[in-house]
């Protein structure tokens, strides 16, 4: 299972959600569905907009959990 981390590097940031939509220009629903691990996929063109306003790589913000 993929795990998006996008609540903790907000956190480690202080930053909220609304600043990183205004940030990226991605729609604030949009980066809700990811923040609350609902979303099915991502956007590379996404990845890429989130991993530059917050400073960031894709390591930060993904991570694998095994299932069992």
């Amino acid at each position: 299972m993929i795990n998006i981390r996008l609540d903790y590097v907000l956190l480690d940031r202080r930053m909220k959600l609304t600043e990183l939509a205004e940030a990226t220009g991605i729609a604030l629903n949009n980066l809700s569905i990811l923040k609350t691990n609902k979303a099915r996929a991502i956007r590379f063109s996404t990845l890429n907009l989130i991993c530059k306003a917050l400073n960031c790589t894709p390591g930060d913000l993904l991570e694998y959990i095994p299932e069992k």
